[in-house]
């Protein structure tokens, strides 16, 4: 969908660091962390640089509340940017991290607002997220099925709504998450719908049509019918056969996930379409096979 192989270098886990460590600052001095990391236009012009991206790792409220919005916050940023992150790659996941932040920055300074919130994660994050897994369903108190396109709508609707009422940081965060949301747009790889001709050539590429069937998914899907089968038959001949044909199949420098997020018959189809199938399959066919 996006990926680019090799690309994946978890910046995500860069993110989780600095949200702790900047919890950990301010909550030492909050008013002194405040004139220091907050975004402010005049600082910035007069070299205070660093505030153009410190801003956005701090958290909401005081006390209880704040743990509790930085356990909030490292728990979408790792749910969500880690699974964007491997479906994306991180030069794009980066990009995208430094266009919201910077178009929030860039919207406050027109406005004249200071900053001091983490805005992506809660806004741009979600939203890109929900774009890329529409499908995705989140279980509130571990057993309310929602929709994260569901968490999404209403999140826009509270930053519009604010936005409306005269909140200013609304403002930013909204741009911030628009400059987001565009270019996650634009940089969604789409692969070329080629007709054939009546001679069987192929005619002119379209790229403004998507394909009509996923090659990879239907290949992984096959495959994993076939892992299933010669796991229940425990026939070795039928196990060595797939081993050889995951081991050819194996894609280099693709990070797979760990072994419990091995769920290829799940409804969200994230294992089928992943490059790093075949190498899942093989460690899965490795870990399961008769003894």
């Amino acid at each position: 969908m996006f990926r680019s192989r090799g690309e994946n270098l978890r910046f995500v886990f860069v993110l989780l660091f600095l949200n702790v460590a900047f919890f950990m600052l301010e909550h030492q001095d909050p008013k002194k962390y405040a004139r220091l990391f907050a975004f402010d236009r005049d600082a910035v012009l007069g070299g205070q640089v660093w505030r153009l991206f410190t801003y956005q790792f701090s958290q909401a409220g005081a006390g209880f509340l704040e743990a509790l919005a930085l356990f909030i916050t490292l728990l979408l940023l790792y749910m969500m940017g880690s699974a964007l992150e491997e479906e994306w790659g991180s030069r794009h996941f980066v990009t995208l991290f430094l266009i919201s932040t910077l178009g929030s920055a860039a919207v406050a300074a027109w406005i004249g607002v200071p900053l001091l919130s983490n805005y992506f994660v809660h806004f741009t994050l979600l939203f890109v997220y929900s774009a890329a897994f529409p499908e995705q369903t989140l279980y509130l108190f571990g057993a309310v099925p929602i929709r994260v396109r569901l968490i999404a709508l209403f999140s826009l609707a509270v930053l519009v709504y604010g936005a409306i009422s005269g909140g200013a940081a609304n403002v930013a965060a909204l741009g911030g998450a628009l400059f987001g949301y565009l270019y996650f747009l634009t940089q969604r790889v789409r692969v070329p719908f080629v007709p054939a001709t009546a001679n069987g050539a192929p005619a002119a590429t379209r790229v403004d049509e998507p394909p009509r069937i996923d090659p990879t998914a239907m290949t992984n899907a096959a495959r994993y019918a076939a892992v299933r089968h010669a796991l229940a038959s425990g026939a070795a001949a039928d196990i060595d056969r797939l081993l050889a044909q995951c081991d050819r199949d194996t894609v280099a420098n693709v990070n797979i996930c760990p072994p419990a997020d091995y769920k290829p018959e799940s409804t969200d189809g994230y294992c089928i379409r992943c490059e790093g199938f075949a190498e899942c399959s093989a460690r899965y066919l490795r870990a399961n096979r008769p003894a």
